[in-house]
């Protein structure tokens, strides 16, 4: 009977094991199998249906994938993109809530897509946090904000593209060029650059310090910011948010480790210019408005030309160390050019003089930062630039 129980003892105990064991290769497996992965152009509904990650490798035929697990977030495997830095990215790997031309998440944007003019602060706000290994990959971490002339559509949105670039490696920059500097914006401070596309316009706020998350990014404060610098319509409407990595080179291990948005309603009293320093004269003197102890200088440049027109800008730098709070700069063409449209100022022209004054949103200069201010402009004979470009 010893004998007999031990043996029963034993073939119990051999059981439970292999059962145990079982149990854990079963679980395993299930592990293995919540894990998905994304390559090329595919897409996963995650978050219970509220995001969608996609790979969105669109300019490259290099292996590129990304996992998720089902929640938030995703990871990039691998990367073998190896685009040239001053080229287009080969892959923009994300997770949105919206609609991607017509691939739409469940509720949020999707079934409340907001009209620029009643995106006021707090209306939308985003959270984001990565993982970024640096190294010698080349990429951006960046939002992709996207608006729309009308609320849907299956294709290219055709309004405005918003970027927020929370940090780079290596050297990329945003597409088009750099229109201000040193911008302080809903508690962070960016550089802004803008750019034509095919059918509608690129903004991008790149962070001067680089992070690794946000929270409670405010959209609308952004927007409307956009809008008061005349790149962004107040009719359109905000249709998709997303948050990835545009790959030039590499990438392998950039993860978002948690993505939010939140639709929280309309503030209580919306602001519908973020300039830090709202309570400046709203139609400035051409004048000197500075303050007294600010210094500032003035560069003009030729950025464009063709036979008898011409592209050039006015970059304001505030060389103190307080802010430089209202602007004016002035110049005198050698020749007999006129200046037909200008943008990020207002100004006069008597002759061959100009006067710009700054704008509402953009009459404060951080210490150290600038302003550039564009324009066009027809000339006959030559296009010879202005000896010299006062400032106050």
């Amino acid at each position: 009977m010893g004998l007999s129980r031990r043996l029963i003892t034993a073939a119990t105990a051999l059981a439970t094991a292999l059962a145990a064991t079982l149990l854990v290769l079963l679980g395993a497996t299930h592990a293995r199998a919540a894990t998905t992965t994304l390559c090329s152009e595919q897409t996963a509904t995650v978050g219970g249906g509220t995001y969608i990650v996609q790979n969105n490798e669109y300019d490259s035929s290099a292996s590129e994938c990304v996992t998720t697990d089902g929640n938030a977030d995703f990871t990039v495997a691998n990367s073998s993109i190896a685009n040239a830095t001053d080229g287009s990215p080969g892959a923009y790997p994300s997770i949105y809530q919206g609609c991607h031309w017509g691939s739409c998440s469940s509720g949020g944007l999707t079934s409340t897509p907001i009209e620029v003019s009643k995106l006021t602060s707090g209306a939308v706000t985003t959270s984001w946090s990565t993982t970024q290994p640096g190294g010698s990959s080349a990429y951006d971490v960046a939002y992709d904000i996207w608006f729309n002339k009308t609320p849907t559509t299956t294709g290219q949105p055709n309004c405005t593209e918003l970027m927020v670039w929370l940090n780079h490696n290596g050297s990329v920059q945003p597409f088009g060029s750099q229109v201000a500097s040193g911008v302080s914006v809903g508690g962070h401070t960016y550089n802004i650059w803008e750019g034509a596309q095919s059918s509608w316009n690129t903004i991008s706020y790149s962070m001067t310090s680089g992070t690794t998350s946000v929270s409670n990014l405010d959209v609308g404060t952004l927007a409307q910011d956009a809008v008061s610098r005349g790149y962004l319509s107040s009719s359109c409407y905000l249709i998709d948010v997303e948050a990835g990595f545009e790959l030039w080179q590499g990438g392998a291990g950039l993860a978002t480790n948690s993505f939010s948005v939140s639709l929280g309603g309309s503030a209580s009293s919306p602001s519908p210019t973020p300039s830090p320093t709202p309570s400046l004269t709203p139609s400035p003197s051409p004048s000197p408005t500075s303050s007294g102890a600010a210094s500032c200088s003035a560069a003009y440049s030729v950025v464009n030309s063709w036979p008898g027109g011409f592209q050039g800008q006015v970059t304001i730098t505030n060389n103190s160390t307080s802010p430089l709070n209202g602007w004016t700069a002035g110049f005198t063409f050698p020749g007999d050019q006129k200046i037909s449209s200008l943008w990020n100022g207002t100004f006069t022209q008597s002759g061959e003089t100009v006067s710009i004054s700054n704008e509402p949103y953009d009459a404060s200069i951080a210490p150290k930062g600038t302003v550039t201010v564009g324009f066009t402009g027809t000339y006959s004979g030559s296009d010879p630039s202005p000896t010299s470009v006062a400032c106050g």
